[in-house]
């Protein structure tokens, strides 16, 4: 896709439509409205794309991340948990590059596999929306180390996001913003860490009661002269649908990386569904 074809896609969702509603997959970037007390939001999905590269190991190729799953729970009318990670990550090889760890990399073939690293956050919306200003929220997550050094897929470290969030729904069009900071630790220096700067900036438009169409960009920035490896900026841009019926929410999305370790474009599919669990004294 050109960039005069995501441009044209892109305007397309600030055409008028009917009401949109402000909800997760297949984006990332986080909403501040929560799923409500006692309400349970579990997700899968599938996501695939080209020419990724993993500084740390120094491998590169097509990743099939299949099945990604997410639980939210609603601990209150504002605030919920969330737990997100993967059973199954492959990387179909295509070069293997100069990086800090590659010498720990334990993978004589053209493909490696391992776990998705498992997300834990915590959302918690401080000021609902109104007619003159924006829903605000906070988000706190912890990355756990669950992909290895050994399969050139992980780091095994810990990072941490603090994250500032926005969210105003104008007519049809539900906008959405995200900054804050994540620390990130050296992968090969125990006693060094990255402070990056956090960002994201999505919109769904509705064209129908069932239909709506999103984009989003998300990522990044590197804060230091040299990132430290496994820090350094990313950034992707995804475009896609969500089409809801009943309970049930379907998703699809194109993925254009922004950065040369992001994917050269790739595509996500998933599906949401949420009920009503239990009851909040």
């Amino acid at each position: 896709m050109t960039r005069q074809s995501i441009a044209i896609v892109l305007a397309a969702l600030l055409l008028p439509a009917a009401t949109a509603r402000g909800q997760q997959r297949p984006l990332v970037t986080q909403d501040p409205e929560t799923i409500g007390a006692g309400r349970v939001l579990v997700e899968g999905g599938m996501d695939y794309g080209t020419d990724i590269l993993f500084p740390v190991s120094g491998l590169k190729g097509d990743l099939l991340r299949a099945p990604l799953i997410g639980v939210m729970v609603g601990i209150s009318s504002i605030a919920e948990v969330q737990l997100t990670g993967g059973l199954h990550n492959r990387l179909s090889i295509a070069d293997r590059l100069p990086a800090p760890l590659a010498s720990l990399v334990q993978v004589s073939g053209n493909t490696t596999t391992d776990v998705e690293d498992i997300v834990f956050a915590t959302k918690i919306r401080l000021v609902a929306e109104n007619a003159s200003h924006p829903a605000i929220g906070l988000r706190f997550a912890t990355r756990l180390p669950n992909a290895s050094n050994e399969s050139g897929l992980g780091t095994d470290t810990f990072d941490f996001y603090a994250s500032a969030l926005v969210g105003k729904t104008v007519q049809s069009m539900r906008f959405v913003g995200n900054v804050g900071a994540g620390i990130l630790a050296d992968p090969t220096d125990g006693n060094r860490q990255n402070d990056v700067f956090a960002y994201g900036f999505s919109l769904a438009r509705a064209m129908t009661s069932q239909v709506e169409l999103v984009g989003e960009i998300n990522g990044r920035a590197n804060t230091r002269p040299v990132a430290l490896p496994g820090t350094e900026s990313r950034a992707t841009m995804r475009v896609g649908g969500r089409y809801t019926r009943g309970a049930a929410r379907f998703d699809a999305a194109a993925l254009f990386g922004l950065t040369e370790r992001d994917p050269g474009i790739g595509f996500a599919l998933g599906v949401t569904y949420i009920f009503n669990a239990f009851k909040v004294q």
